[in-house]
């Protein structure tokens, strides 16, 4: 806990000192990404392991160049993610890409004059495209809405395989709102030309295809739709088959394999195939004849030699930093920093409120300037989503199990539970003292918001008495029903007359909407498919700040470790327009606050 508060505590320290002599726009962000992401390079038996590179930076998904004498990377060690090329005893160290985009995914051609990788420079999506080395020119390979991924290049030079998102609806996981990742196996020529879908159209995945020596075959990892979830987020993880696809006619046969969770299977010279198991079971690299490689939960994305010696692979770590990260942010216009899940601004007096788990309880904290961070509240079950009253004098929480918080996969066992677990709207002084529950009964109640009066509070609830918002004046504890739909994260502007909020509709997709507290004057200010969540105001309530999927997959879902790895944060007028891009990312972002302008 110690470690905990002091990261928060010289995070926003180092906000507010950043922008003391000018004013700008300050985001506090989740970023759910590895705190630490290194290469290492091994023998194919996890013998030698070494560094590829000196520590320090934030390197990933390296690939080794056919030839045996490169290995591309991705790192995000200038900001945006770059491709970088270095040689295999970590000397020629060269960056490849300097496009403020989303860079990543590289893989050599057969002659490595070029490489294949995924970008989003083209509309925000995740796209193919394709780098001359010597001129570091960069052409469209692929377009659309749709993500590829996993680009792999045949050894005769003619086709370029990956994976790709391009007719997938984005479904909902079973009893959640998180969505599937359902993708197939294409094919297209270096020129563009040639695209052909190889895998069927049936709601499943296969992905990270990667070539036979005689360019005539792939091998895949492929899962049902379900599992792209349930093996996402690290419990319940179930098996997933390794399999060869004929390029010229599409037969598919098995790969014999170890029962287990594999990705990113590759065909080694020797006839041997070689993998990455993510299972609690024997996570790291194995093989399909039951040897194994470089060890650990933290092993990601192995990369083998052209003569199936080595292998280079990443390693990634996640814990509670003490030190304060400015984040990379799309738009010079703002800056980004990291924060705990869900924060909250107490605009008149600058402090953070944020929950988090610690020693398997939750607790509620208030940080500010030049103070020890503190917890004002503990509790066994979750805190989620504090706000603070306009006067800074009290916070109201969601309080409660919020079971399918706490354990992603009971939506899975059990069909939706609109109670999810029970929950409540609490208040607490911002010292802790005179905590209480201002709701009750059977409905799952939480995500309050202070009007800037502070004598009324705007809720979701959800259950059997009914869903919707709704308005609580506090000195009676009356209740007036403001809408009825499926709606979330409801917000009251900091000028009183709007309250916005998110709004599911009857195709899944989540929305932002406004309306006056009054019930009048309902307007939709987002139309995109996919999720928009995670709702803050400026202080002026002029903007708005969401997170949003509408940008689609970057990369394979289960590659992340994130329940949602696409969300992206943006950020538009109250009134909808002038919507603005400020992540660009694999990452999954959200949980957005606006910091309160520093003054001089």
């Amino acid at each position: 806990m110690k470690h905990l508060n002091t990261c928060l505590l010289c995070c926003f320290v180092l906000v507010a000192a950043s922008s003391a002599a000018r004013a700008a726009d300050r985001i506090l962000v989740a970023s759910l990404k590895p705190s630490k992401a290194a290469l290492y390079v091994s023998g194919s038996d996890g013998s030698s392991e070494h560094a590829l590179l000196p520590p320090g930076t934030f390197d990933y998904n390296p690939s080794w160049s056919p030839k045996g004498d490169w290995i591309a990377f991705t790192s995000e060690r200038n900001g945006s993610a770059d491709l970088y090329r270095v040689r295999p005893d970590g000397k020629g160290l060269e960056q490849l890409t300097t496009d403020p985009a989303y860079d990543d995914q590289a893989a050599f051609s057969p002659d490595e004059k070029q490489i294949v990788f995924v970008s989003t420079r083209a509309a925000g999506f995740a796209n193919l495209w394709v780098l001359d080395v010597f001129t570091q020119k960069a052409r469209a390979l692929t377009s659309g809405r749709g993500g590829d991924f996993r680009p792999a290049w045949s050894p005769d030079g003619k086709w370029i395989a990956f994976s790709s998102d391009r007719d997938s609806g984005l479904p909902d996981a079973k009893g959640r709102w998180e969505r599937l990742h359902i993708a197939g196996i294409f094919i297209v020529h270096p020129d563009g030309s040639g695209l052909k879908r190889l895998t069927p159209k049936d709601g499943n995945f296969c992905g990270s295809p990667k070539w036979s020596a005689d360019s005539k075959s792939l091998v895949v990892y492929c899962m049902i739709g379900q599992d792209t979830w349930d093996n996402r987020v690290g419990q319940d993880r179930t098996d997933d088959t390794l399999q060869k696809i004929d390029v010229a006619n599409g037969a598919v046969s098995a790969v014999a394999a170890p029962s287990g969770t594999k990705e990113a299977p590759t065909l080694l010279p020797s006839g041997e195939t070689g993998f990455l198991r993510r299972d609690k079971a024997q996570p790291g690299v194995s093989y399909a004849r039951g040897g194994h490689g470089p060890g650990g939960a933290d092993v990601r994305t192995p990369s083998w030699s052209p003569d199936g010696k080595r292998v280079v692979y990443g390693r990634f770590t996640t814990e509670r930093n003490p030190e304060p990260k400015r984040l990379w942010s799309r738009n010079p216009k703002f800056e980004l920093y990291t924060t705990e899940f869900l924060p909250a601004v107490d605009a008149a007096h600058g402090r953070i409120a944020t929950s988090s788990p610690v020693n398997g309880k939750f607790n509620l904290y208030v940080i500010e300037t030049g103070k020890p961070a503190h917890s004002i509240l503990e509790r066994p079950d979750l805190i989620i989503a504090p706000q603070w009253s306009a006067d800074g004098r009290q916070i109201a929480a969601g309080v409660g199990l919020f079971s399918s918080f706490l354990d992603f996969s009971r939506g899975n066992k059990k069909p939706v539970d609109p109670v999810n677990g029970g929950a409540q709207v609490a208040l607490i002084n911002d010292d802790g003292s005179g905590f209480r529950l201002l709701t009750s009964g059977a409905n799952n109640n939480a995500f309050p918001s202070f009007a800037p009066d502070g004598r009324r509070i705007v809720y979701r609830t959800l259950g059997p008495e009914g869903q919707g918002l709704r308005i609580m004046t506090l000195a009676d504890h009356a209740i007036t029903k403001l809408t009825s739909e499926w709606d979330n994260f409801p917000l009251w502007s900091p000028r009183g007359d709007s309250i916005v909020f998110v709004r599911r509709n009857a195709a899944g997709d989540f929305q932002i909407f406004t309306i006056h507290p009054d019930g009048s004057g309902l307007t939709q200010l987002t139309r995109t498919h996919g999720n928009d969540a995670h709702l803050a105001w400026s202080p002026d309530g002029e903007r708005l700040l969401f997170a949003t999927s509408r940008m689609g997959f970057k990369d394979e879902a289960l590659y992340t470790d994130a329940p949602q790895p696409y969300g992206e944060i943006f950020t538009m007028r109250a009134d909808g327009s002038e919507v603005q891009q400020l992540t660009d990312d694999q990452w999954e972002e959200g949980g957005p606050a606006w910091l309160p302008e520093t003054k001089k």
